[in-house]
């Protein structure tokens, strides 16, 4: 059984910063493709970040230079240190994985078939 279990959401003050993590297991993880997203307050979900098996990562343009996604394939873990934080960041974070050949987008997102629960992160201004 497949399980995403995100970690480390809060509340920060605009500017601040916040490092989320995913614990993975029950799949061969350095396999997988993983990403974070994340959806607001009526809108839709949307993907922040990307890193493939090989640790090529890809990001969404509204968190360039500011989000850094990474992965430990030997703990089965994923992180997105996310610095310089707006209040337009306020989301429910999801950690996904896909398994699609060689493929890793945040796009479609309908490709990643495994997902966490969520953590939430609020940015006051």
């Amino acid at each position: 059984q497949v399980q995403l279990v995100e970690s480390g959401g809060g509340s920060v003050q605009s500017g601040g910063s916040l490092r989320l993590s995913c614990a993975a297991s029950g799949l061969t993880y350095s396999r997988y493709c993983m990403g974070w997203f994340r959806q607001a307050p009526g809108k839709g979900r949307e993907g922040v970040a990307v890193i493939d098996r090989g640790g090529v990562a890809m990001y969404a343009d509204p968190v360039k230079g500011r989000f850094t996604i990474s992965r430990d394939n030997a703990k089965n873990t994923l992180d997105l240190q996310m610095n310089s934080l707006k209040p337009e960041d306020t989301a429910m974070y999801y950690c996904a994985a896909a398994l699609v050949g060689s493929w890793c987008g945040v796009r479609p997102e309908n490709l990643f078939g495994y997902w966490g629960q969520g953590t939430q992160v609020t940015v006051s201004s």
